[in-house]
């Protein structure tokens, strides 16, 4: 039986057009919770870019935020990563010699992003992050931190996270997210861990886990779940871990198998 269901956004959830059917999936949701069913959302997105997807239900639906970085369950914070201040300022040294890397800093309350950034850049992040400010740089910033997005081109990620990988081994982990960025998360802190986290307070097994997603940054979640979903539109490396496939982000993959769910299809026939 089904007692968890996580999905990716970027790419799993959402189409190309940062949309999704919400008609569809709001029907879906009911059911879900007469099922007793709990519904995550797993992304590497900030909490208060990720509430504003689900409106009617924020209150009511578990995020697992930042790459697992920060979990909030019904408006309740269960998880929040922390980088001590030393760490914070190695990986900022590490990055300085990638002058094509554009650095965020995220954290509970807020990202960060240096006033410098160009223009568009910024537009972009701000989809990402509803929260995020400028600032002239990154000196006694004073915040608490748990994770860097970085943003750069494609071109230059292999390496970017082959270098990061050994400069910065046991302080950050780096994750490719797609469309031109890369993650730089707490070792071990990824979506996995947080419904791993989520599966002790509920008394949840492996088995009765779903989780769908597309990119690097789902790989461990996807191979943890008793029923780990790649998308059509997965990365390889998710696809080569994934037990079962299902359709592309635009072609609404991710709430088709919520509907197998409800409906008893295979994989999930009695």
């Amino acid at each position: 039986m089904i007692k968890m269901i996580a999905v990716d956004m970027d790419g799993t959830f959402l189409s190309d057009q940062k949309t999704y059917n919400k008609a569809r999936f709001l029907a879906q949701y009911q059911q879900i919770k007469q099922q007793n069913i709990r519904f995550v959302v797993a992304s590497g997105n900030q909490y208060y870019q990720l509430i504003s997807f689900f409106p009617e239900i924020r209150d009511e639906i578990t995020f697992v935020a930042e790459n697992g970085a920060y979990i909030i369950d019904r408006g309740q914070t269960l998880f929040c990563g922390d980088l001590s201040a030393d760490r914070v300022q190695r990986v900022l040294t590490v990055l300085s010699a990638f002058p094509d890397v554009h650095v965020v800093l995220c954290g509970p309350r807020s990202a960060w992003m240096l006033g410098s950034s160009p223009d568009a850049l910024v537009t972009l992040m701000s989809k990402h992050y509803h929260r995020l400010e400028l600032r002239e740089s990154f000196d006694h910033l004073n915040e608490s931190v748990f994770k860097f997005s970085l943003n750069l081109p494609d071109e230059k990620i292999p390496e970017l996270m082959a270098h990061v990988g050994h400069a910065l081994d046991g302080i950050v982990t780096p994750v490719s997210s797609g469309f031109g960025f890369v993650d730089l998360i707490i070792p071990g802190v990824h979506k996995a861990h947080g419904l791993a986290l989520l599966q002790r307070q509920w008394g949840i097994a492996d088995e009765e886990v779903i989780a769908v997603g597309d990119s690097g940054n789902d790989i461990e979640m996807v191979a943890h779940a008793g029923f780990g979903f790649a998308m059509a539109n997965a990365q390889p490396a998710v696809k080569q871990v994934a037990r079962y496939h299902t359709e592309s982000n635009n072609d609404e993959g991710a709430l088709n198998v919520i509907e197998r769910v409800l409906t008893g299809s295979a994989p999930f026939a009695n």
